[in-house]
């Protein structure tokens, strides 16, 4: 527990460095750009488009008569609107996901020259065994939430299973990039077994935090007049709280990968002494280990 506490407080004092708020902006400027591209290229062929497609329903007239009640007048406005509104989650989704790709490696590097510089990299996990790990991690969660649905009727249910699916899936994808570049895989999948429940904890953790995005999104969609300003600050939101979560798996996993060889080298130094065969030359004795006390020197033999 006091390590897994430990790892908390380092992810949320590292989220205030500089590279990693940089980081963390980046979807911003990702997002303006391919605004900028599919606005310039696509937007008025996009809105022609569109708008013939809602010339063409019936039921047109009562939404347009929703939107004056809402303060938007004419016709004209709603093509654009619709149009906004369909694009936008394509756009944060993409750029989201490109980010993820190079924010995470680049937290774990931060982290490992920061703090865990001595620590070998023994490159256990190429980057296509990586995306084949989250594509399967993905898929099982998916359908784990497909199965779930009709217990999410249930009221206490709803507010359990989602968290937990989801955290399952945290875990799973981001204890795994963590120690892909150290970890070889023995090592990889001993912590993740041993420290499963923990890891868990940490994913349920962070799915909760998730979810602050998701309300300000809501509040983008329900509040047009702010969706410009609510989008963004949920999308940097988002990006922060998948910094914190890298951060906090990658402390926590390294952490427990250099205690873990650490001790697996005292182990077979004691080992080693132990099977010195009679009439060979013994080895020196290792140099005492300060974490552990100094056996008292023998007095002389009767």
């Amino acid at each position: 527990m006091r390590l897994l506490i430990d790892s908390f407080w380092r992810a949320a004092a590292y989220c205030l460095l500089p590279r990693v708020m940089a980081l963390s902006l980046l979807p911003l400027l990702v997002i303006a750009l391919l605004a900028w591209l599919f606005g310039h290229f696509w937007w008025d062929a996009g809105v022609v488009w569109l708008q013939s497609v809602l010339d063409s329903w019936a039921w047109l007239s009562f939404l347009r008569g929703w939107l004056q009640d809402a303060g938007v007048q004419g016709p004209s406005l709603l093509a654009p609107l619709l149009l906004a509104v369909l694009v936008t989650p394509v756009i944060v989704v993409v750029s989201v996901l490109a980010v993820a790709m190079l924010m995470t490696p680049a937290l774990v590097s931060l982290v490992a020259q920061r703090r865990f510089p001595a620590l070998e990299r023994r490159g256990g996990a190429s980057f296509l065994a990586s995306v084949f790990w989250s594509l399967g991690s993905t898929v099982a969660a998916l359908v784990a939430l497909a199965v779930s649905v009709p217990l999410w009727f249930i009221p206490p249910l709803v507010l359990v299973l989602p968290p937990l699916i989801w955290g399952w899936l945290t875990y799973r994808v981001m204890a795994f990039d963590a120690l892909g570049e150290h970890a070889d895989k023995t090592e990889r999948e001993d912590i993740m077994r041993r420290h499963r429940m923990r890891l868990l904890g940490i994913g349920i953790v962070t799915g909760y935090l998730g979810a602050a995005p998701g309300i300000v999104w809501a509040s983008g969609i329900v509040f047009a007049a702010a969706f410009v300003v609510l989008i963004p600050v949920a999308v940097w939101i988002y990006t922060l709280v998948f910094a914190f979560s890298s951060l906090w798996f990658t402390h926590y996993c390294l952490a427990v990968l250099e205690q873990s060889r650490a001790a697996r080298s005292r182990g077979n130094g004691t080992a080693a002494a132990r099977d010195i065969l009679p009439g060979t030359a013994a080895a020196p004795p290792p140099p005492p280990d300060p974490l552990l006390p100094s056996s008292p020197p023998s007095g002389p033999s009767a």
